[in-house]
C-alpha cells in the first residue's frame, strides 16, 4: 500500500480574541476571529503572504501556536509532486505581487493546497469571512501583521520563501549525487573545450590551405617565367613562405599545437560515429524554411545607423558564418555582446529581435554552432532571454522557440540545452534545462497555433534524447502536467502523436508521472482511436498507468 501523509490546517486568529469581543460594537454583528490559515504537510508549514509562498517548521511564525489544528485528511501525493506543484503556484497564481488582503490571501492558498492534496476544502466559515470587516479601519490595521509573517519565525533558515520555490527549493543533501553531477559537468566541459580547440585549429588549417590553393592557382595562371620575385600580393616569395610556414599550412600555429596523426584518426572516428548516430536516431523535428539571406537583409535595414563600429563588425561576422561558408570561428568574442544588446535594448523594434533570432535559428542547423553556445557560458545571453519567454511579444516567442527547436539538429547543441549547471538570474537559480522546459511548457499551453506547433516539436525532441535520467528528474513532472493540459485542447493527430510520444518517455523516466496521470487525468486511453501509431503509444503508457 502506498504511503500516506497527514494534512493539517493550522488556524490562527490575527486579532488574538479582539474580534470576538469588539465585533458586535464595531460592526453590529459577532465575528469569532479574523482567520489566518496555513497547511502543514511533510513536516513543513506552508502559507501565502505579500512575499509569496513561504514555509517554515510548524508553529515557527510570529503568531506562535495556532488557535486550533484541524485535520483535513490523508494525502497519497508524493512529496516530489507536491513540491513541483507548489513551485508552479509560486511562479504563477501565488506570486507575492498577486497577494490581495481581501480577495487572494492566505486562506485562498490553503483552500487550493487542501483541494490538491486531499480533494477537500478548508472550513466554509473561514472562506466566508465577511469582507466588510476587512474593509474597516480595524481590518486594514491588520495588514502590517500579515505582511510581517514572512519575516518572523526562526531566523536560522527555517523559512523557505518564494524565490526558493521558483528555483526548485532546498533539497535533501546527497553528497554522492552532487559529486557525480560535478564530475559529469566537469568532464563534459573539458571535453567541449578540447573539441573547441581542435575545431579552431582545424578551421585555421583549412583557411590557410584555401589561401595556399588560391595562391598556387594565381601563380600557375601568371606563369613562372615573368622574372618577378614577387607574387600577386606584392610579397616576395620569402615573405610568403614566412607567412605560410615551411609547409605552407600551419602559419602562426606552433607545431606542438597541431593535431597528431593519432588525434586526426580519433577525430575522424568520432565524426563517423556521430554520422552513424544521426542515421540511427529518431530524427528531430526541425524547421529549415528560414532564409538566412532574407533575415540578414531585414536585420541590416532595421539597424542601419544604430550600430557602433564593433556591432557592425558583429553583423559582418554573422554574414560570413551564414552566407560565405566560414566556420563558427568567424564569430568574434564580441558577437554575443552584440546579440545581448539587440535582445535587451527596448529602443529597438520587435522586428530586430525576430530577424536576429530567425537568423540564429538557421545557424543552429550548423554542426559547429556549439562553439558559439559555449561562448555564452559566462553571460547566458540566450538562455536568460529564453527564461523570460512569457514577457516577450508573440513574434519573439516564436523566433526563440524556432531557434531552440533547430538546436536539436546536432547532438552537442541539443545536449547544451539540457545542461543542469545553475546560475542566478532575476533573483532565482536557473539552468539550461529549466529555461528549455519553460519555453516548451509555455508554447504547449499557448493559444497561438504556431507556438503550439513549436511546443509539440520541442517536447518531441526532448523526449527523443537519450540522456541520463538525472537530467529529467526535476522537469519530467512539470512537462507532463503541461502535456495533460494540452490534451484537453483537442490537438491534431500530428500534435497528439508528438506529445503522446513524449509522455510515453516520461512515464518511464519518472515514477511520479504515472501517479500524477492517475490523479489529474485525462487518462491517455480516452484518446484512443485517433490513429494506429497513437494507439501503440497509449498501450506503452498504460503499462505504467493503471
Amino acid at each position: 500500500m502506498e504511503e500516506s501523509n497527514e494534512v493539517v490546517l493550522y488556524i490562527y486568529d490575527l486579532t488574538q480574541g479582539m474580534a470576538a469581543m469588539m465585533s458586535q460594537m464595531l460592526l453590529g454583528r459577532h465575528i469569532d476571529g479574523i482567520w489566518h490559515t496555513a497547511v502543514v504537510v511533510f513536516g513543513r508549514e506552508y502559507f501565502f503572504g505579500s512575499h509569496g509562498i513561504t514555509s517554515c517548521l510548524p508553529g515557527a511564525t510570529v503568531l506562535g501556536q495556532p488557535l486550533r489544528k484541524e485535520v483535513i485528511g490523508q494525502t497519497f501525493i508524493p512529496q516530489a509532486v507536491f513540491s513541483d506543484y507548489v513551485r508552479g503556484l509560486a511562479e504563477s497564481t501565488f506570486r507575492g505581487t498577486n497577494y490581495n488582503l481581501l480577495h487572494h490571501n492566505c486562506n485562498t492558498f490553503s483552500e487550493d493546497l487542501c483541494q490538491f492534496l486531499c480533494g477537500i476544502g478548508i472550513p466554509k466559515y473561514i472562506l466566508d469571512l465577511p469582507q466588510e470587516f476587512l474593509s474597516t479601519p480595524l481590518g486594514q490595521s491588520l495588514a502590517p501583521l500579515i505582511a510581517s509573517l514572512d519575516s518572523g519565525g526562526d531566523p536560522t533558515a527555517n523559512f523557505q520563501h518564494e524565490s526558493d520555490f521558483l528555483r526548485g527549493g532546498p533539497r535533501a543533501t546527497s553528497p554522492g549525487f552532487d559529486q557525480l553531477n560535478t564530475q559529469i559537468e566537469q568532464a563534459r566541459q573539458q571535453s567541449q573545450e578540447l573539441n573547441e580547440r581542435r575545431n579552431k585549429i582545424r578551421d585555421k588549417i583549412d583557411k590557410k590551405s584555401k589561401k595556399k590553393d588560391k595562391k598556387s592557382k594565381r601563380e600557375r595562371g601568371q606563369g613562372s617565367g615573368e622574372g618577378s620575385d614577387q607574387n600577386s600580393t606584392g610579397m616576395s616569395e620569402g615573405e610568403a613562405e614566412s607567412m605560410n610556414g615551411s609547409n605552407g599550412v600551419n602559419g602562426s600555429i606552433p607545431p606542438e599545437m597541431l593535431p597528431s596523426e593519432m588525434v586526426r584518426k580519433e577525430e575522424e572516428a568520432e565524426r563517423l560515429a556521430e554520422e552513424e548516430r544521426k542515421k540511427n536516431r529518431e530524427p528531430p523535428i526541425i524547421f529549415k524554411e528560414v532564409d538566412p539571406k532574407l533575415e540578414l537583409e531585414c536585420l541590416v535595414n532595421l539597424v542601419d545607423g544604430k550600430l557602433s563600429e564593433e556591432e557592425q563588425v558583429a553583423v559582418d561576422e554573422l554574414h560570413q558564418y551564414l552566407l560565405l561558408g566560414e566556420g563558427a570561428w568567424a564569430l568574434g568574442d564580441s558577437f554575443l555582446v552584440f546579440v545581448g544588446r539587440m535582445l535587451r535594448d527596448s529602443s529597438l523594434s520587435t522586428e530586430v529581435r525576430v530577424h536576429l533570432l530567425r537568423a540564429l535559428a538557421n545557424a543552429a542547423l550548423k554542426d559547429d554552432i556549439i562553439l558559439l553556445l559555449h561562448q555564452d557560458r559566462r553571460d547566458h545571453v540566450l538562455m536568460n532571454f529564453a527564461q523570460d519567454i512569457d514577457r516577450h511579444p508573440p513574434e519573439e516567442q516564436q523566433a526563440m522557440a524556432l531557434f531552440m527547436c533547430n538546436l536539436f539538429e546536432n547532438d552537442n547543441a541539443s545536449e547544451w540545452l539540457l545542461y543542469i549547471s545553475e546560475w542566478q538570474y532575476s533573483n532565482q537559480s536557473i539552468s539550461n534545462i529549466r529555461a528549455t522546459t519553460k519555453v516548451t511548457v509555455h508554447c504547449l499551453l499557448s493559444a497561438c497555433p504556431r507556438l503550439k506547433d513549436l511546443g509539440t516539436a520541442l517536447v518531441h525532441n526532448l523526449a527523443s534524447k537519450e540522456v541520463k535520467t538525472v537530467v529529467f528528474d526535476d522537469v519530467a513532472v512539470e512537462i507532463s502536467m503541461a502535456l495533460l493540459q494540452f490534451f484537453n485542447s483537442e490537438p491534431s493527430e500530428e500534435h497528439l502523436f508528438r506529445t503522446m510520444k513524449a509522455l510515453s518517455k516520461f512515464v518511464m523516466v519518472s515514477p511520479d508521472v504515472p501517479q500524477f496521470i492517475q490523479m489529474i487525468g485525462p487518462h491517455p486511453k480516452t484518446m484512443r482511436g485517433k490513429s494506429e501509431r497513437i494507439n501503440e503509444l497509449i498501450d506503452l503508457i498504460s503499462k505504467k498507468v493503471r
